[in-house]
C-alpha cells in the first residue's frame, strides 16, 4: 500500500494529493472545487472541533448559529470588507426552478427573482453585526462572546483538498466589547488559544505575529496569525485573530449606553480556523508510508492486529488481545481490533501505517505463549516486544512520547530551515529552496509588493516576540526597526 503514494521528495504536491485520497480522508466531489470529507477525515475534524470548542468555552465563549445567506446590501456597508471578498462571492438571484419549455430539464423561473440578491456566506461579520444591533443596548449587555461552527463559500479558481476549496468548514468567533483595550486583549487571547492548540494538540510549532497592512483581513485594523512550516519549506497560515476596531459597529450602527450614559460604538474582534488544519497535519508530519498523526488528534490511537493461521487461531489470538483492548479503552484510549479474515496481516500493517494510527499492537501464537505483544510506533516505525502485564500504562506513556517526538521533529525541522538574510540577492537565490527568512523590510507596501512579484514570497508575519533590531531593508537600504518573516506560502 505504501508504494501507492508518490515519493515525498520527488513530488511533494502529488505526494500530498495521493495521501489525502489513499488515507481515506477526502475526495473531490461532483461540484467543481468542493470536497467530500470522508468518515476518517471527518473524525479528525471532530477531534479538532472537540478540543477547540472546550478551549473556547473555557475562555468564556458560547456557540450560536447565524444564517448562511447574507443580503447583498450588508456587504456594501463596510467598504474594505466588500472589496476584500467581492471576487469570491457566490450570489443567489432566484428562489425557484421550473421545467424547461422543451421538457428536457429544468431552468430558473424568471418570475422567482429575489427582491434583493443574497450572498452565500464567505464570512459572517456583516450578518452578525446586523444581529448584534438588536442584542446590544447598554454596557451591561457587553461583552458578547459568540462562536459558530459553520460552512463558508469562497469561489476559488484553483483548489486543493483541505488547503483551498470552494466550500469548507470552520469556526468563526465574533465578539463585542465596551472598550478598545478589551477588544485588543481578546484578539491577543484568541491567537494564543490557537497557538496552544497547534502546539499541544497538533504537535505543530507555530510563530505568532501581526500581518502587514496589505495582508490583513478585509476591514480589520490589525490581524494576528499563527504561521507553521510544512515539510517542503513553505509556510501555512494556521489561524487568524482580527482586531476590527469600531468599523463594523459604525457600519451597522451598533451603539451602547456607557456607565456614564453616553452612546458609544462597540469595539469588535473576529477569529477563525478551518479544515485547512487537516492539510497542515498532513504536510507537517507525514511520510512516504502515509499519515503520521499526533495521538491527541488520531481517530484511532491504537490498532490491534491478530497474527494467525486458520479461524481457530484467529479466535484464540483475538481472545488474547481482548483484555488489552478493554484495559486501554478504560483509560480513554481509542482502539480498534482488526480481526478481518479476508486480508493478510501485512496488508493491515500497511493500511494502518497509511492512516497514521500512532500505535499498532500485534500478537501471534508465539506472543501468546510468552505473554507478550509486538508494539510498533508510527512516528519512528520502531517495533518492540512488550509484556502484556502493564501494557495499558506502557501505551499511555508511549502515546505521550510519540506526541512529544512528533512536535520535536517538526520544531527541529523549522529551526534548521529558518535563516537570517541581509542581502536581497542571497534571498532571491535561497528562497527557491524554501524556508523561513528573517529579513529587514522598510515597512512600505511598494517594497513588499516588489518582493512578492519577483520572488513569490510574502511577509508571513511581523513576529510579536522578536526583539527590536535596527537594520537596513534588504531591498532599499532604508532603516528598519526589526526583522520580519518572509516565506513562500500555501
Amino acid at each position: 500500500m505504501a508504494k501507492e503514494i508518490t515519493n515525498r521528495e520527488e513530488n511533494y504536491s502529488l505526494w500530498y494529493n495521493n495521501l489525502v485520497v489513499k488515507a481515506d480522508l477526502a475526495e473531490n466531489s461532483a461540484v467543481r472545487g468542493c470536497m467530500v470529507i470522508k468518515p476518517y477525515g471527518y473524525a479528525i475534524w471532530e477531534k479538532i472541533q472537540g478540543a477547540l470548542d472546550k478551549m473556547f468555552k473555557d475562555t468564556g465563549h458560547v456557540n450560536a448559529y447565524f444564517p448562511l445567506f447574507i443580503p447583498k446590501s450588508f456587504l456594501s456597508k463596510e467598504a474594505e470588507h466588500v472589496e476584500g471578498f467581492a471576487k469570491e462571492c457566490a450570489v443567489v438571484t432566484h428562489h425557484r426552478l421550473m421545467n424547461s419549455p422543451d421538457g428536457k430539464g429544468v431552468v430558473v423561473d424568471p418570475t422567482a427573482k429575489l427582491e434583493e440578491e443574497l450572498i452565500v456566506r464567505p464570512t459572517s461579520e456583516t450578518i452578525i453585526w446586523n444581529t448584534y444591533k438588536n442584542w446590544i443596548k447598554s454596557y451591561r449587555d457587553l461583552p458578547v462572546l459568540c462562536n459558530q461552527w459553520a460552512n463558508v463559500v469562497r469561489w476559488e479558481m484553483r483548489t486543493r483538498l483541505f488547503l483551498r476549496t470552494t466550500e469548507f468548514l470552520w469556526q468563526e468567533g465574533h465578539t463585542a466589547h465596551a472598550t478598545r483595550q478589551e477588544a485588543m486583549e481578546e484578539t491577543q487571547r484568541m491567537v494564543e488559544v490557537y497557538a496552544s492548540f497547534a502546539r499541544d494538540w497538533m504537535a505543530l510549532p507555530v510563530l505568532i505575529g501581526s500581518k502587514t497592512p496589505s495582508e490583513r483581513f478585509a476591514g480589520a485594523l490589525d490581524t494576528l496569525c499563527i504561521e507553521a512550516m510544512m515539510q517542503d519549506g513553505k509556510a501555512l497560515q494556521a489561524g487568524t485573530s482580527h482586531f476590527l476596531g469600531q468599523n463594523f459597529a459604525r457600519a451597522f450602527d451598533v451603539q451602547f449606553a456607557s456607565k456614564e450614559g453616553k452612546l458609544e460604538y462597540v469595539w469588535s474582534t473576529s477569529w477563525g480556523v478551518s479544515t485547512r488544519l487537516i492539510g497542515a497535519l498532513i504536510m507537517a508530519h507525514s511520510d512516504n508510508n502515509g499519515l503520521v498523526l499526533p495521538p491527541k488528534l488520531a481517530p484511532l490511537q491504537v490498532v490491534l492486529v491478530p497474527i494467525y493461521k486458520g479461524n481457530d487461531e484467529l479466535s484464540e489470538i483475538a481472545e488474547y488481545l481482548q483484555p488489552i483492548r478493554k484495559a486501554l479503552e478504560a483509560k480513554g484510549i481509542t482502539v480498534k481490533m482488526d480481526d478481518r479474515d479476508n486480508v493478510r496481516s501485512g496488508f493491515k500493517f500497511a493500511e494502518w501505517e497509511m492512516k497514521g494510527v500512532p500505535v499498532r499492537i500485534a500478537a501471534g501464537p508465539r506472543d501468546r505463549a510468552q505473554g507478550t505483544v509486538e508494539v510498533a510506533r508510527r512516528d519512528t516505525l520502531e517495533k518492540q516486544s512488550v509484556p502484556v502485564a502493564g501494557i495499558d500504562e506502557y501505551v499511555i506513556q508511549l502515546l505521550i512520547e510519540i506526541q512529544a517526538n512528533i512536535y520535536q521533529k517538526a520544531h527541529v525541522f523549522r529551526e534548521k530551515n529558518t535563516f537570517t538574510v541581509d542581502s536581497y540577492e542571497e534571498f532571491k537565490t535561497r528562497i527557491e529552496d524554501g524556508g523561513f527568512f528573517l529579513c529587514h523590510w522598510d515597512g512600505t507596501p511598494e517594497t513588499e509588493e516588489k518582493i512578492k512579484e519577483e520572488t513569490k514570497a510574502t511577509i508571513r508575519c511581523i513576529p510579536t516576540d522578536a526583539s527590536p533590531e535596527a537594520g537596513k531593508c534588504m531591498v532599499t537600504g532604508k532603516p528598519s526597526a526589526q526583522r520580519v518573516i518572509f516565506a513562500r506560502a500555501y
